[in-house]
């Protein structure tokens, strides 16, 4: 499965081809599934372009998004969108239209009391566990661990040359994370090295103008769905090395 994350923390500092609007993250959402995404990961955007847990901002996106796709579509609730957790909580209280999934990177305060407030309203949740954090070990020895729906394996190292180690590491910390599927994905530089070994391991893996904006051979990525279509050739029965340059 590839998931594809569409803008993330990115702004428009990062380019014109980084989605932040409602109709522009739908017009993206459906392009990228076209090329082959089975799931969506978006960060609701403020108008000055802030990532938010506001109920209608996230209502106005999810309802954007899924007027053009059928596949599951999920949101963050990092701590940058709402640094306080009980006020995280309630932003996620009022949601009034209700994303199928949403991560919790389980490194932050909060992280427990905001999943189970997901679990509670039928949200599934990933569990977003972060390369050189506290998170694998917090997750581990959490009661609500074995109810989420996966685990975002998340590697934050952006070298190429030991990105690919820190992924491996990242997965042992995991131990099985409790028979759990897990996404693996990696960052910028990092991206492309993690990603091909997720296929290698036959792991769930995501890829997206958030992770990375460049392409395996260096060149600038013209869309999400263009970077989707490269990740399909680390596929099962891809041919090695294989660049194709996938819709724009």
């Amino acid at each position: 499965m590839i998931q594809v994350c569409l803008n993330g923390s990115r702004s428009a500092t990062d380019g014109a081809v980084v989605p932040l609007t409602p109709a522009a993250l739908a017009e993206s959402a459906a392009l990228a599934v076209a090329a082959g995404a089975a799931d969506v990961h978006v960060h609701p955007k403020t108008p000055c372009g802030e990532d938010t847990l506001s109920p209608r901002v996230v209502a106005e996106v999810l309802t954007a998004i899924r007027s053009v796709v059928g596949v599951p579509v999920g949101v963050t609730t990092g701590a940058w969108a709402e640094p306080d957790p009980a006020r995280r909580v309630r932003r996620i209280r009022d949601w009034t239209v209700l994303p199928d999934h949403a991560s919790v990177n389980w490194h932050e305060e909060g992280a427990e009391e905001v999943a189970a407030v997901l679990l509670e309203r039928g949200v599934g949740v990933e569990a977003g566990i972060w390369s050189g954090t506290r998170g694998a070990s917090r997750f581990r020895s959490c009661a609500l661990a074995p109810r989420v729906l996966r685990v975002l394996a998340e590697v934050t190292d952006t070298d190429a040359s030991t990105a690919g180690a820190t992924a491996g590491a990242l997965l042992n910390e995991l131990d099985g994370a409790h028979g759990l599927p897990v996404l693996l994905h990696g960052e910028d530089g990092g991206a492309w090295p993690v990603l091909r070994l997720a296929g290698r391991l036959g792991l769930d893996t995501r890829v997206g103008l958030e992770d990375v904006l460049l392409l395996p051979d260096g060149s600038p990525a013209a869309s999400n769905a263009q970077l989707v279509a490269c990740a399909r050739a680390f596929g099962p029965g891809s041919r090695p090395g294989g660049q194709p340059s996938g819709p724009r």
